[in-house]
């Protein structure tokens, strides 16, 4: 591989790289096949390339010879290029997924949280109704996701893409349950909270009434009617 291969492939964007993995597995493929691929897996925990975008890296790929294709023969009524991975693709693919550097922070942009942050300029129905959208639009997912698990189970090479279908069905099942806490935290907040209920007043709690320096504690002495020696003062009884 020459110094400018090498340069190339240190610029290699993710996007690239996860379009060459799709081209990892077993067969050919066009790109219009890796799109719909892409859709049915990759989506569900990374994203899914436009098929212009898939192209533009199918392309460069090929420069660097990562990737060839041929276009089919007449047997075919329209003409297909099919593209597949290469000795020295899948050799830099292995070396790409098993570099040690950090992968990078997960990504997350919710929309649905933005505007939620903004809800003190919309009214509480309407972002209900944004909560409710997006749960509908999750367990939609779900059911895409499962229904890939599916597909991939029937496949043995498709062992590992099946782990991380599991792994976005988990994700989507959280997703769930967070929105459904959500709907609950907007309904606290629609309740005005009842005020609170003033103590009620226990005498025992009552300060004692102040007395004066020198005054007698009791009704007539400290120690009993008489005084604290007795009733003559005497000491006896």
């Amino acid at each position: 591989m020459t110094s400018s291969h090498k340069s190339k492939k240190q610029d290699l964007p993710p996007t690239a790289w996860a379009v060459l993995g799709l081209l990892s597995f077993p067969g050919e493929r066009t790109g219009y096949e890796l799109k719909k691929w892409a859709d049915s897996s990759l989506r569900f925990f990374y994203w899914s390339p436009a098929v212009s975008q898939i192209y533009s890296e199918l392309r460069r790929l090929e420069e660097l010879g990562y990737a060839t294709s041929a276009r089919s023969g007449p047997e075919e009524a329209r003409s297909k290029r099919r593209y597949a991975i290469t000795a020295a693709g899948r050799e830099a693919l292995a070396g790409w997924a098993a570099d040690s550097a950090e992968a990078g922070p997960q990504v997350l942009k919710h929309g649905l949280l933005l505007r939620i942050w903004l809800g003190h300029l919309a009214e509480p129905e309407r972002l209900r109704a944004r909560v409710d959208e997006h749960l509908e639009h999750t367990r939609g997912e779900l059911a895409a996701v499962r229904e890939a698990m599916e597909h991939a189970r029937e496949v043995p090479q498709w062992a590992f893409p099946a782990l991380a279908l599991r792994w976005s069905e988990r994700q989507h099942l959280a997703e769930l349950e967070l929105a459904e806490a959500l709907l609950a935290d907007l309904d606290g907040l629609a309740t005005p909270a009842a005020p609170d209920a003033p103590a009620a007043s226990d005498a025992s709690d009552a300060p004692d009434a102040p007395h004066s320096p020198g005054a007698p504690l009791g009704p007539d002495g400290p120690d009993g009617p008489d005084g604290p020696d007795g009733p003559d003062g005497s000491g006896s009884l």
